[in-house]
């Protein structure tokens, strides 16, 4: 088990890459790390990604999402997604081919709603009026209108719908799962990567009419036995599991890694569940962190552990901040793991 850290394009540089290492990071997530371009993450893309992280003593541990515009005929089960899943088995065989081990991936038609996301709205209700992500169901909105977060926004004027979708059922949803599955998974087999499917957030059944199928525990269960693959896996969203109602979160996470289905983890804390909760410092959450980072060992989980979101603190540079805090709570929780068995071995 090692901690690693994601980025986004406006994030990856060599000072960031840089100031990981010094944090203590042996690993790194490269979020959606390049332009739409011809439909196709190229071989070499990924190998500069990869060497430009070695130089800084960091392996390249896993791509983050597709561009929404190379497959959102393949999510929104579209003509023109045939040629769409040709071009993403061969962005999957590029990724295993210059060594990256993981492929996240979330295959949702909706953008996230119902959060308060803007730091600058005055939502400081953290910590130390920390600005936080809070999620409210009611703040969902139930008339069809334009989704201002409609993940696949690239394609919205060429499609003239303003970003609103026809509604979609679950067997219907889970068809276009399959679809892709079936499809992609070979080629993640061929290329020695896990193909790691990120829970629904937040945790609703339904998002303007549109199913979601991992939201819930018997969701991700179906996901990893729809199509039986060792390339089959979870991007294990501890803060989006740990939201799920009714969910043990300490009982899942010996589950799925006790199979060997989490690719890797985001590890962040919340105040509680659905249907209201926020998104707040690692060690002040409801889930008892040591415990569920004690549990990941003892399964045989061997890959790597993010800290995902931060309340934004105030900072000169509040997500260098953020992160860093983040970064130091779970290393020192990964030293005190090793040290008890050293202990318990002595």
């Amino acid at each position: 088990m090692n901690l690693g850290i994601a980025m986004k394009p406006a994030m990856w540089s060599d000072a960031h890459l840089r100031l990981a290492r010094q944090l203590g990071c042996e690993s790194v997530v490269a979020w959606v790390p390049f332009p739409e371009g011809d439909g196709v993450w190229h071989e070499e893309q990924f190998r500069a990604l990869v060497r430009q992280a070695e130089v800084h003593g960091l392996r390249l541990e896993a791509i983050e999402n597709f561009h929404p515009a190379h497959w959102d005929h393949v999510v929104l089960g579209e003509p023109g997604r045939e040629e769409q899943m040709e071009n993403l088995c061969r962005t999957i065989r590029n990724a295993g081919r210059a060594g990256i081990r993981c492929f996240g991936y979330n295959f949702s038609a909706c953008g996230v709603q119902g959060y308060r996301t803007d730091y600058n709205s005055g939502n400081q209700d953290g910590r130390g009026l920390a600005a936080t992500k809070s999620f409210d169901e009611a703040m969902i909105p139930t008339e069809p209108q334009c989704n201002p977060y409609f993940w696949f926004n690239t394609r919205i004027e060429r499609r003239g719908t303003a970003g609103i979708l026809p509604p979609c059922g679950a067997e219907e949803f889970w068809e276009r799962f399959r679809w892709f599955l079936e499809r992609a998974l070979p080629a993640a087999e061929e290329a020695g990567i896990k193909l790691c499917a990120h829970p629904d957030d937040p945790p609703v059944a339904f998002l303007r009419g549109i199913y979601r199928p991992l939201h819930s525990p018997e969701g991700m269960r179906r996901l990893l036995t729809l199509v039986p693959s060792p390339s089959n896996c979870l991007e294990f969203c501890q803060g989006t599991v740990s939201t799920m109602p009714d969910a043990d979160i300490y009982s899942l996470i010996e589950e799925f890694a006790s199979a060997g289905r989490i690719g890797y983890v985001h590890f962040r804390n919340t105040s509680g569940r659905l249907p209201r909760y926020s998104e707040v410092f690692i060690d002040e959450g409801y889930v008892d962190m040591p415990r569920a980072l004690r549990l990941y060992r003892k399964c045989g989980f061997d890959g790597t552990v993010i800290p995902d979101h931060t309340p934004q603190v105030s900072a000169v540079s509040p997500w260098e901040t953020g992160m860093g805090y983040a970064l130091g709570y779970i290393r020192g929780l990964m030293q005190s793991l090793e040290d008890e068995e050293r202990d318990g071995r002595s």
